[in-house]
């Protein structure tokens, strides 16, 4: 069996998603903070609803620059507050602004990107699933990583929405093996 895996549905948006973006391993820590930002926005949510959103999301977040973020005050809060386009949730906003400075700081000591990679061991975990029913919705790594977050600082990040993360940004192989990229991304992971 050859085809893609079922939970994209047939939305281009989300097509095009699956086909060119998730589980492709992603090391630049900006993105990474962005997919995080993303992802916990979500909780509670649809991705497809934060997909349609994204470019909202770097528009209002100044391409998610940490710098930027980091040095927003209550009043750049209430502005974001009242931007239609991404989702209006105090919390989430105040949350990603702490998450910018905690970034900067994280940076700067040991790298984003090398730190939360550290979580699988530097490499991505090559899963094979062959069915939906088979992909857990967190695991040890994903629990370890959502605790070390919000031990750092962090909010929205529980062990499901972190591996969520984690199987976006490719730190774990979870397309379904009867996929085409199910082996696209093994390649990938092993030539990266």
């Amino acid at each position: 069996m050859n085809e893609t895996c079922s939970w994209c549905g047939t939305d281009p948006l989300y097509i095009a998603y699956h086909d060119q973006e998730w589980g492709v391993p992603e090391h630049d820590s900006r993105a990474l903070w962005e997919k995080l930002v993303l992802d916990g926005f979500q909780a509670g949510l649809s991705w497809i609803t934060i997909l349609r959103k994204r470019d909202n999301f770097r528009e209002e977040f100044e391409g998610f620059d940490p710098e930027r973020v980091a040095a927003w005050d209550e009043t750049r809060i209430e502005r974001a507050l009242q931007n239609p386009g991404i989702i209006r949730h105090r919390g989430k906003i105040a949350a990603t602004v702490r998450g910018a400075r905690l970034f900067l700081e994280i940076e700067g000591q040991e790298g984003f990107a090398p730190w939360l990679w550290s979580f699988v061991g530097g490499a991505p975990i090559q899963n094979g699933f062959a069915s939906m029913a088979q992909v857990p919705t967190a695991t040890p790594e994903s629990t370890a990583m959502s605790k070390a977050l919000k031990k750092r600082g962090f909010n929205f990040c529980g062990p499901v929405i972190t591996y969520a993360f984690m199987q976006a940004t490719g730190m774990v192989n979870d397309h379904m093996t009867g996929c085409p990229r199910h082996a696209q991304i093994r390649a990938l992971s092993a030539a990266g």
